[in-house]
């Protein structure tokens, strides 16, 4: 059982590791401005927006685990590169809404497909089983990261 543990430790830490370095270097070619947690934001808001879910600047702030301050610095600097942009809620003058540009849409759209690649490599390898398996152990892990470290 201890090796069995070891060894997904190691891979878990290895595999998020080469992702980041992954993401990064993906992301580096086709928009060399951005770093990746730029676009992340970027992605959180391009969600809430299809989604429809709140994209008031408190809520992008809450989802990103970042202070309002924090999220006002990063949204301008996005703002003057042009992935974002501020927008008053017509419904409430002292809301923001935070909306991405078609700029941060692209943005969006090429870290998309850099995930779809990994997920298809990754399943291209596996049975039905073992990708329902995967499923089953990655939504183990994502509860745990969720009510382990909940802020």
């Amino acid at each position: 059982m201890t090796d069995r543990r070891e060894h997904i430790n190691r891979f878990l830490v290895d595999i998020f590791d080469e992702i980041l370095k992954t993401e990064e270097l993906c992301l580096t070619g086709a928009f060399p401005d951005l770093s990746l947690r730029e676009l992340h934001l970027i992605e959180d808001v391009c969600r809430a927006v299809d989604e429809g879910r709140d994209n008031r600047a408190t809520a992008i702030a809450a989802e990103q685990r970042v202070t309002a301050g924090t999220l006002t610095t990063v949204t301008s600097l996005l703002e003057k590169k042009g992935y974002l942009e501020r927008q008053k809620d017509p419904d409430d003058r002292r809301a923001v809404r935070i909306v991405p540009t078609e700029k941060g849409r692209q943005a969006d759209a090429h870290h998309a497909q850099f995930h779809r690649d990994m997920v298809d490599r990754g399943l291209a390898t596996l049975t039905d089983a073992q990708a329902d398996a995967l499923v089953t152990a990655l939504e183990g892990l994502t509860l745990f990261f969720r009510e382990k470290y909940q802020q």
